[in-house]
C-alpha cells in the first residue's frame, strides 16, 4: 500500500519567538509548535516539567469515598485484597497499591487472574474465594468497571468494593462503594488519559493526603510517592495511554528513578535484557521491559511479575528475570507462527483483505498472544483486525485498530451479539459464542462500511521536518531528545531528507542494515550512521535513496553523536 506524506508547516512568526524566547534551535520549535505548543511559558514547562501541575487527586469522582473508606479498613485492621490485571499496566498498578497500603500497615493481600482458566476483570467466582478468605475490602486496579455481576455478589457477602479502572464504562456502573474512573461522564477531573496504574497513583495521593490531615503520620513514617513513579512509568509506558499532563510530569521523573536502580526487580529485568539503566529511555520500556512483563501473563501467570517488582531480594529478582526472558522467547515464537499461518491464509485467500476488517478464528490458537499479532497484521495489511481462539461452544480473541477507527465502537454497536467485550479506541478484548462469529465479522463489516471513509483506511506518514545531512548532529539530537518520552499524543519526530547515497553498509543478523549515508545533494557530502531495522528484501539493498523517512537519536554507543532511524515507507 503506497504511503501518503503529509508535511507539517509551522507558523513561521510563532516559530521565529519560540526559537528566540527558548534560545533553542528552530527545528525543536517547530517540533513544539507540530504538538500545539506555541507560547514560551507553555513550552519551558513541558520541557522541564514539575510536580506544581499535577491535578488534585480529589476531583475524581468517587475519591473521597474510597479514601475515607480504605481508611477505616486500615484503622480497624480489616482484611484489603488489591484485585488487578495481568498486563504490565495492572501488574505495576498491583505492586504500587501494595507497597503503599503496607507502608500503612494495612492487613493486605494482592490476586492476579489467571488470564485463560479465569479471563479478564473481577468474576462472581472471586468473591466466593474472598469469602472464603473472610475479606472485607476488595480494591481493583486497572479493571472492575464491568464487573456487575461480582459487585452485586459482593454486596451481597457484605464485601465492599471499591473499583478503581480506566476502560470505556457502561451506561450503567456497577453499584460498588466507589467507582473511580476518569472516564466515567460524570466524571469532570480531566484526566482521562491516565492509566490503570495512573489512577492507581492519584489514589494513593489522595490517601496520603488524607492520611496526613487524620495525624495519621505521627507514629508511621509518610511513604515518599517519587519511590513508586518507576512502577508508574512501566505501567503507563507499557498501556500506551497519551504521554501528556500528569502523564509526562510523572514519567520523566520515573525515568530518573529508573536509572537509580534501586528496584532489584526492574535491575534484574534490565540487566537480562542487557540495558544500562543510567542510559534508558521509553523506547527501552516500550519493547524491552514491557513485553518481558507481559509474556508472563501471556505464557503463565502474571503473578510472576508483581512478585518480581516488590521483590527485595537481588539472587531471586535475577532467577525471576530469567524466567520471564525465557517466556518472551516463548511468546515471540508462538506469536510468530500465529501470524505465519494468518500469511499463508491471506496468500490463499485474498480477497480477505478486500474487505473493511480482517477477521479469523482458529482452534490451535493461543488466546495470549492474539492482541499482538493482531496489532503486526493491522500494521502491516493497514486495517482492523481481529483474531479469536475456538473451541466447540466459544470465542475468545483480541483486536487492534488504525487511525480513528473506534474499534470499541463498532464492538458496542454488536454487544447482543457478545458475551463480554471491553477495551478502548484502538484495541478491545472480546468473548462471544462461536455459533455469532459469522453473524459478528458480518455485522462488523458492514458497520465499518457505513460509518468509515476511505481516507481512514489510508497509510500516512507525517513528516515533521525536512532535514539536509549537514543539520543533522548531536545538538540536534540532544535538542530532540528534550521532547521525550514519546507515546501517544507525544509521538517521536520523523524527518526526510532528499537525494541519498548509501557510502557503505552490512546486514546485522540477515535483517537488519547498518549503513553509512552521504547527503549527494550537498556539496560537502555530510554522513551521517543510520540503522534500517528489519527489512523488507535482504537480497536486494539499495544504494541509492531518492527520499528516506527517519527517526533521529543520540547514539548510546559513540559519545556526543548522533544516529538515525530509518523508517519503512
Amino acid at each position: 500500500m503506497e504511503t501518503i506524506l503529509k508535511y507539517f508547516e509551522p507558523d513561521k512568526e510563532k516559530a521565529d519567538l519560540l526559537t528566540k524566547g527558548l534560545g533553542c534551535n528552530p527545528i525543536l520549535s517547530n517540533l513544539l509548535i507540530g504538538r500545539g505548543i506555541d507560547a514560551i511559558d507553555h513550552a519551558r514547562f513541558f520541557l522541564n516539567p514539575n510536580f506544581e501541575n499535577l491535578s488534585d487527586p480529589f476531583l475524581l469522582k468517587d475519591m473521597d469515598k474510597a479514601v475515607k473508606r480504605i481508611y477505616t479498613a486500615i484503622t480497624n485492621r480489616e482484611k484489603i485484597l488489591i484485585f488487578g490485571d495481568f498486563d504490565a499496566d495492572g501488574v505495576t498498578s498491583t505492586a504500587l497499591l501494595c507497597e503503599f497500603l503496607e507502608c500503612c500497615d494495612a492487613n493486605i493481600s494482592w490476586y492476579i487472574p489467571h488470564r485463560i482458566k479465569e479471563g479478564y476483570s473481577l468474576q462472581v467466582d472471586h468473591i466466593k474465594n474472598a469469602v472464603n478468605q473472610d475479606i472485607d475490602l476488595i480494591i481493583t486496579v486497572d479493571c472492575g468497571v464491568s464487573s456487575h455481576d461480582a459487585v452485586e455478589k459482593a454486596n451481597h457477602e457484605d464485601i465492599d468494593i471499591i473499583i478503581t479502572d480506566h476502560h470505556e464504562p457502561d451506561t450503567n456502573l456497577p453499584l460498588a462503594h466507589a467507582v473511580i474512573n476518569p472516564k466515567r461522564e460524570d466524571c469532570s477531573a480531566g484526566l482521562d488519559y491516565l492509566a490503570g496504574v495512573g489512577v492507581a497513583f492519584f489514589l494513593v495521593m489522595a490517601l496520603r493526603k488524607f492520611l496526613r490531615d487524620q495525624n495519621f503520620w505521627e507514629e508511621i513514617v509518610e511513604p515518599n510517592l517519587s519511590n513508586y513513579l518507576d512502577l508508574f512509568t512501566i505501567g503507563t509506558i507499557g498501556d500506551m495511554v497519551p504521554l501528556i499532563h500528569a502523564n509526562r510530569i510523572l514519567c520523566i521523573a520515573g525515568l530518573k528513578k529508573i536509572k537509580q536502580g534501586v528496584r532489584p526487580g526492574l535491575q534484574s529485568i534490565a540487566k537480562i535484557c542487557r540495558l544500562d539503566l543510567n542510559k534508558i529511555d521509553s523506547d527501552d520500556i516500550s519493547f524491552k521491559i514491557v513485553p518481558r512483563i507481559n509474556a508472563a501473563g501471556r505464557m503463565s501467570h502474571a503473578r510472576i511479575c508483581v512478585s518480581q517488582l516488590i521483590n527485595t531480594d537481588t539472587i531471586s529478582a535475577d532467577k525471576t528475570a530469567s524466567l520471564l526472558d525465557q517466556l518472551n522467547v516463548k511468546r515471540q515464537k508462538v506469536e510468530q507462527e500465529i501470524v505465519n499461518e494468518i500469511e499463508q491464509i491471506i496468500l490463499r485467500t485474498p480477497d480477505l483483505l478486500h474487505k473493511k476488517l480482517l477477521f479469523l478464528w482458529n482452534d490451535n490458537w493461543n488466546p495470549s498472544v492474539l492482541g499482538i499479532a493482531a496489532s503486526r497484521l493491522a500494521k502491516k495489511y493497514y486495517c482492523p483486525v481481529i483474531l479469536l481462539s475456538s473451541d466447540k461452544d466459544k470465542a475468545v480473541g483480541s483486536g487492534r485498530s488504525i487511525n480513528n477507527i473506534n474499534i470499541y465502537k463498532a464492538l458496542h454497536k454488536n454487544e447482543s451479539l457478545l458475551e463480554k467485550y471491553g477495551g478502548h479506541k484502538m484495541a478491545c478484548g472480546l468473548t462471544l459464542k462461536t455459533s455469532h462469529l459469522v453473524t459478528l465479522y458480518k455485522n462488523l463489516n458492514q458497520y465499518l462500511e457505513e460509518t468509515c471513509s476511505t481516507q481512514d483506511f489510508q497509510k500516512t506518514k507525517f513528516i515533521d521536518a525536512v532535514l539536509e545531512f549537514k543539520d543533522i548532529n548531536f545538538d540536534l539530537a540532544k535538542e530532540v531528545d528534550q521532547l521525550r518520552p514519546f507515546g501517544m499524543a507525544n509521538p517521536e519526530p520523523v524527518f526526510l531528507s532528499r537525494q541519498i547515497h548509501v557510502k557503505s553498509s552490512y546486514l546485522i543478523a540477515n535483517k537488519h542494515r547498518k549503513m553509512v549515508l552521504e547527503d549527494s545533494s550537498s556539496s560537502n557530502n555530510s554522513q551521517v550512521e543510520a540503522f534500517h531495522f528489519n527489512v523488507d528484501d535482504p537480497d536486494s539493498l539499495p544504494d541509492f535513496y531518492s527520499e528516506i523517512a527517519f527517526r533521529l537519536k543520540i547514539n548510546k554507543f559513540k559519545k556526543k553523536s548522533a544516529q538515525i532511524i530509518i523508517e519503512q515507507l
